[in-house]
């Protein structure tokens, strides 16, 4: 059998598909690898796979062996969120798809404008070139979090140095005391919830009947992480691909209708941090992918970007473009395993677009995109920096 292929693959432009992935995806969907922790897995690169794999029983984000578990930093935090969920996730879609419903959205949605207008109220009195990723979205997503779940606004400085601290990757000891830290603070949240419910999200899950408080507070930790942190590298992504591609801004310039497709379009095309490889999953039993056995207990990484760059599902894969017919992206996941979150997301991705294009028309990157670095000490990923002038 061949050596297998080193992890993580070198990534020379931010906006790219990294060249050897694409090289190894032309060659097949399913590869043999080493992770970065020294782990021996399978890669999955091929779209088809990789949606069927999302959905498939026979893998699970738990391995069925703990003992042989592999040392992967992302499945640690991820299983440590989740905890008994981990295993049950068709209860965990039961108890958060009602917090998630398009009309609790919508009700949201005027506070993700306002707090959109100020932060970039504050931009527009400053002079350029101005960290979009600074000034907008690291602040926007926390605050729309602690609205909608009822963290008091004053607490959102403490808790999102823990969520970083819980994504980092290299570090499991500082990501460990993240996640403690992190589960402390919301054990706090979900007893005051307890004793004075409110008109939010926690107090809500709260009164679900039969859920204990370890769940609660479960609950809360990875709304809390998967909520912020991914909704912060998003704004990056989606804005940095449409100034580096100017055509398709003056799109949106000229038919700001365009925006929900170029927010799905922008989400098909984000680079997560590529060090991680992909979704973790283990093999419960002995099947086969692409002609290759996969066994019980083997490690399987399920890579999305690659899937969602894959020329047999999308024409010109590397080529943005905001009228495509993105139906086919799991930039989301898909089907059981579709991120619950995903409405909160798009809604935020299209309010700061829509108010980028109204206000800043001719907003552009003050740096080459080749001078763009991506966060690679943290699970999630996305730009270090986003500097822009108008």
């Amino acid at each position: 059998m061949s050596t297998p292929t080193q992890l993580p693959f070198e990534q020379t432009n931010v906006l790219h598909l990294a060249p050897a992935l694409r090289t190894l995806q032309s060659q097949g969907a399913v590869h043999r690898v080493r992770t970065a922790e020294g782990d021996e897995a399978w890669l999955v690169t091929g779209h088809a796979w990789v949606r069927q794999l999302l959905d498939d029983d026979r893998l699970s984000r738990s391995n069925p062996d703990p003992q042989a578990a592999a040392k992967d930093s992302g499945s640690a935090v991820l299983v440590g969120l989740l905890g008994d969920f981990a295993t049950d996730h068709a209860r965990l879609r039961a108890l958060l798809e009602p917090h998630f419903s398009p009309e609790r959205m919508l009700a949201l949605r005027p506070y993700v404008e306002e707090v959109s207008r100020q932060l970039l109220d504050t931009v527009a009195g400053r002079t350029p070139p101005v960290d979009l990723r600074e000034a907008l979205a690291l602040s926007l997503p926390i605050q729309v979090m602690c609205e909608w779940l009822g963290v008091p606004q004053e607490d959102k400085d403490r808790f999102g140095g823990w969520t970083q601290d819980a994504a980092g990757v290299g570090d499991p000891v500082r990501s460990k005391q993240g996640l403690a830290e992190l589960f402390a603070y919301c054990g706090q949240l979900v007893a005051d919830k307890r004793r004075n419910p409110g008109d939010d999200a926690i107090s809500r899950i709260c009164a679900t009947e039969g859920i204990k408080d370890n769940e609660v507070i479960g609950l809360t930790a990875l709304l809390l992480f998967g909520g912020y942190e991914t909704t912060v590298a998003r704004i990056g992504t989606c804005v940095s691909l449409l100034l580096a591609n100017p055509e398709q801004w003056q799109a949106l310039l000229r038919d700001p209708g365009l925006i929900p497709g170029a927010v799905e379009e922008t989400l098909r095309m984000s680079m997560p941090n590529p060090h991680n490889g992909g979704m973790p999953r283990y093999a419960l039993t002995d099947f086969e992918i692409d002609g290759v056995t996969i066994r019980t207990g083997d490690f399987v990484l399920l890579n999305i970007i690659a899937a969602n760059h894959d020329e047999a599902a999308f024409a010109g894969p590397d080529r943005i473009d905001v009228t495509r017919d993105t139906a086919g992206s799991l930039a989301f996941g898909h089907g059981a395993y579709h991120c619950v979150g995903a409405t909160l997301a798009r809604m935020q991705l299209q309010v700061v677009l829509t108010q980028l294009v109204a206000r800043f028309p001719t907003l552009r990157l003050a740096v080459g995109v080749d001078e763009l670095r991506l966060r690679l000490t943290t699970l999630i990923g996305g730009l270090v920096q986003l500097p822009v002038t108008w």
